[in-house]
C-alpha cells in the first residue's frame, strides 16, 4: 500500500512528504541531523519533510524558524498510557490530514510509541538507529513487536545490533548529513575570544557535548591537569545539563577542575546554539569518550572547523578520524590523552597539517547532497 501512495506522489508530480517523528525535549546529535533536514531541504526537492514532535524545546523552535511543518503530538509518560493514546490519536490525525507518504522514527522511544500508528495506515516505516541498541532494554523489545519497512543505520558500527533487534528487516548503513560551517571563522574567532577573554595567541582546547558521563569530561579533566606545567592553553566546555543527574555531573567536573589545579584554565560555557562560532574560535577538538560514540557529529563538524581531533578508539568515531585528522587514543587513558593534546599544543605546524585534513575528510564522510540523496532514496523506497 505505501509503495502505491509514494508512486501517486510521483504521478502527481509533487514531492514525497516524509513525516519525521521524535521525542523533542533534548537537543543533541539526533536533533542537530533534523535541523539540518530542515534548513537543507532545498537540496533534496523529492522530499518535503515535517515532524512530530512530543516535546516543546530548542528543537520544535528551531524547526519552526525554519519554516517547515511541525506537529505537537503531546507530552508522553510510557507510565501513563493515556497519554500514548492521546498521542498516537495525535498522529492518526496528521497522516489523515497532511497525506504523509512515509514516516521516519528517530529513535527506538518514537518508534516503540508510534509504529503501531504508521503500520495500520499503511504508510511506509522506516527506522533511524541513532544508538547502539541492546536487545535487553524494555524499549527495545516493545519496538521489536512493529518491524519497520526498513532500518537506517548511522554507522557500520551501530548495524549489527539493529539487525538483532529486527532480524527480518533489511538495514542500510548511511553516514549523516552534515553541514559545512557557514560563518566567517577570523570574524568569529576574535569575537568568541573577545566575549570569552581569551587572547589571540592561547591555545583553546574545546568539547561540545552533552554532560553524559560516557562522552569522557572526566578523563578529559584529568588530562588537563597532567598539562599543568604547560604554558598557553585553555579548554572550553559547551554544553549544559539537559537531564536528571547532568547538573550533579557538572558540578563534580568544575569540583575536580579546582582540586587539580586547573580551574582558572578550564571554562564551562554551559548550553550553547552557536556551536559553529565556537569551533571557529577554538585550535582543538578533544573529547576522550569512555563509551563508543554511536557516529559522531561533532566530530565531523570540528573537521569542518578546521580542528585536529582527540578522542577514543572506539566507536563510530574510527569511521571518521584517521591519524591524517587527529589522534585515536585508548579509551579510558587520561595520560594518553594528555600526551596527544601536550604535542598539539607544542607544536603548531602539527595542528594545521591535521586541521587542514579535515574538511576534506568530512565532505567525503557527510556532503550534505550526496548523503540526503541516498537517504532519500532509502525512505521512499525508490529501487
Amino acid at each position: 500500500m505505501w509503495g502505491w501512495r509514494i508512486s501517486t506522489a510521483r504521478m502527481h508530480d509533487r514531492p514525497a512528504r516524509i513525516l519525521h517523528l521524535a521525542a523533542g525535549n533534548l537537543f543533541g546529535g539526533v536533533e542537530t541531523l533534523l535541523v539540518t533536514f530542515a534548513r537543507l531541504r532545498q537540496l533534496c526537492p523529492e522530499m518535503e519533510p515535517g515532524f512530530g514532535l512530543c516535546f516543546p524545546g530548542r528543537l520544535r523552535d528551531e524547526l519552526i524558524a525554519a519554516g517547515v511543518p511541525v506537529h505537537d503530538l503531546g507530552a508522553v509518560r510510557v507510565s501513563r498510557p493515556w497519554t500514548v493514546l492521546r498521542a498516537r490519536w495525535q498522529l492518526r490525525r496528521a497522516l489523515r490530514e497532511h497525506g504523509y507518504d512515509a514516516v521516519v522514527t528517530h529513535g527506538m522511544w518514537p518508534h516503540a510509541v508510534f509504529a503501531p500508528v504508521v503500520r495500520k495506515a499503511r504508510v511506509r516505516l522506516v527506522n533511524a538507529v541513532h544508538d547502539y541498541l541492546t536487545r535487553g532494554h524494555w524499549i527495545n523489545r516493545w519496538a521489536a513487536r512493529t518491524p519497520p519497512d526498513v532500518v537506517v543505520t548511522n554507522s557500520r558500527f551501530t548495524a549489527p545490533p539493529a539487525i538483532g533487534i529486527f532480524p527480518r528487516v533489511p538495514v542500510v548503513s548511511i553516514h549523516l548529513p552534515v553541514a559545512s560551517p557557514t560563518v566567517d571563522r577570523a570574524e568569529a574567532r576574535r569575537e568568541v575570544r573577545k566575549d570569552l577573554g581569551t587572547s589571540a595567541d592561547t591555545v583553546v582546547i574545546l568539547q561540545a557535548s552533552r554532560l553524559e558521563e560516557w562522552k569522557g569530561h572526566a578523563i578529559h579533566v584529568d588530562a588537563l591537569g597532567q598539562l599543568k606545567d604547560v604554558v598557553g592553553w585553555e579548554a572550553w566546555f559547551a554544553g549544559g545539563a539537559q537531564k536528571t543527574g547532568e547538573a550533579e555531573f557538572l558540578a563534580r567536573l568544575k569540583a575536580r577542575a579546582n582540586q587539580i589545579g586547573i580551574a582558572n584554565r578550564v571554562k564551562f560555557l554551559g548550553q550553547r546554539s552557536d556551536v559553529q562560532r565556537i569551533m571557529a574560535a577554538a585550535d582543538v577538538y578533544c573529547q576522550p569518550n569512555t563509551g563508543p560514540e554511536p557516529f559522531g557529529i561533532v566530530f565531523v563538524e570540528a573537521l569542518y572547523a578546521g580542528l585536529p581531533v582527540v578522542t577514543s578508539e572506539l566507536g563510530g568515531a574510527v569511521e571518521i578520524i584517521t591519524s591524517s585528522q587527529g589522534m585515536l587514543c585508548p579509551p579510558g587513558d587520561a595520560t594518553a590523552v594528555a600526551t596527544s593534546l601536550r604535542n598539539l599544543i607544542a607544536y603548531s605546524t602539527k595542528r594545521q597539517q591535521l586541521g587542514a585534513a579535515g574538511p576534506a575528510r568530512a565532505t567525503g564522510l557527510c556532503d550534505p547532497e550526496r548523503q540526503i540523496a541516498r537517504l532519500a532514496t532509502v525512505v521512499r523506497g525508490c529501487p
